[in-house]
């Protein structure tokens, strides 16, 4: 196989036989320069035409938390207090910048994962339970006036 940019999926399969061929090459030998280029060019390949995306920013903090067996308290020192680590788990209040810098430099979670927009979660409606001052007024005005 000819070493030249991967452009089918012919090509990408046809790589990755020679790759899983080459895979014991000692380094800096021919066949060890053949498997470092064509690892080169699959992972180009794969990154234009099977990339992954980035996951959400408050499932990636979750999946730091349980696979490091931290709990919200820990989160505390990088998002501020109890009441503030639920809000932002609960998705109710977005990460601030300083949250996503205390993130990334205390847990290590990627900045570029952080940063991404995701969704917050909508307040249940206001079914009438509620009043707004004009709707209070205008209940205690005497029949007749207009408050």
């Amino acid at each position: 196989m000819d070493i030249r940019p991967i452009k089918t999926e012919a090509e990408y399969q046809a790589a990755l036989a020679e790759i899983e061929r080459l895979f014991d090459a000692a380094l800096h030998t021919p066949e060890g320069d053949r498997l470092d280029v064509l690892t080169i060019l699959v992972e180009a390949y794969e990154e234009q035409h099977y990339s992954i995306p980035l996951p959400d920013p408050i499932e990636a903090i979750k999946y730091h938390m349980e696979s490091r067996g931290l709990s919200r308290r820990d989160l505390e020192a990088h998002l501020g207090s109890r009441a503030r680590v639920a809000e932002v788990l609960n998705r109710k209040r977005p990460l601030s910048l300083e949250m996503i810098r205390r993130l990334h430099t205390g847990l290590g979670i990627a900045a570029e994962i952080l940063i991404q927009p995701y969704s917050l979660a909508t307040p249940a409606p206001n079914h009438g339970v509620q009043a707004t001052a004009a709707s209070v007024r205008s209940s205690l005005a005497p029949t007749g006036s207009r408050a």
